[in-house]
């Protein structure tokens, strides 16, 4: 049982590591090169981030060539009413969940009708969600034609350092996925 627990931590420090260094390497202008050179279209779902993924990957010229649009799903009304999260999920759950993340990530991708469907939930703060979630919990999902993958994070610091840190995390995967190293 021990090796167990070692050998997933070992595997969750190795995507760790190459998620910061895909984040630390990569600036935005390379994230868009990249998804124009591998012509996906990109569009996103994001609750806690309030429109900042979107903001970060249609900064630039010609984003239309590859970014569609976005869904800013901050209410739990806008999770059910415009992206088809089932409200029993979120009645039972809360809307902080991995579930919910790739239900995001895969209604945004074909709504859209794009290659890659990106979604951010989690909890901010100052106070937290019902059911009770920690603060600086986010689930980031991506979901391709062979459906989502999903990844919870923990992270530490004041609203708005989270909320950038998430923003940066999910850019870092959409990096990672487009280069096939999803994790």
């Amino acid at each position: 049982m021990e090796e167990n627990v070692k050998n997933t931590n070992i595997q969750i420090e190795d995507f760790m590591s190459k998620m910061y260094s895909a984040i630390g390497k990569t600036t935005d202008e390379e994230l868009a090169a990249l998804i124009k050179r591998e012509k996906a279209s990109v569009s996103v779902a994001e609750s806690l981030t309030g429109g900042a993924i979107c903001e970060r990957i249609s900064s630039f010229p010609g984003a239309s060539e590859y970014f569609v649009g976005g869904i800013v799903c901050y209410t739990n009304r806008v999770k059910v009413t415009e992206l088809n999260v089932p409200a029993s999920i979120i009645a039972k759950e809360g809307p902080v969940t991995r579930q919910v993340a790739e239900i995001l990530a895969e209604n945004i991708r074909k709504k859209f009708r794009t290659t890659v469907g990106l979604s951010a939930t989690g909890v901010a703060g100052p106070s937290t969600v019902t059911p009770p979630k920690p603060i600086g919990l986010a689930y980031i999902a991506i979901s391709g034609e062979n459906g989502p993958v999903c990844k919870e994070f923990n992270f530490q610091g004041s609203r708005k350092e989270i909320r950038e840190k998430v923003a940066q995390a999910a850019l870092g995967l959409l990096w990672m996925y487009l280069t096939g190293q999803d994790g």
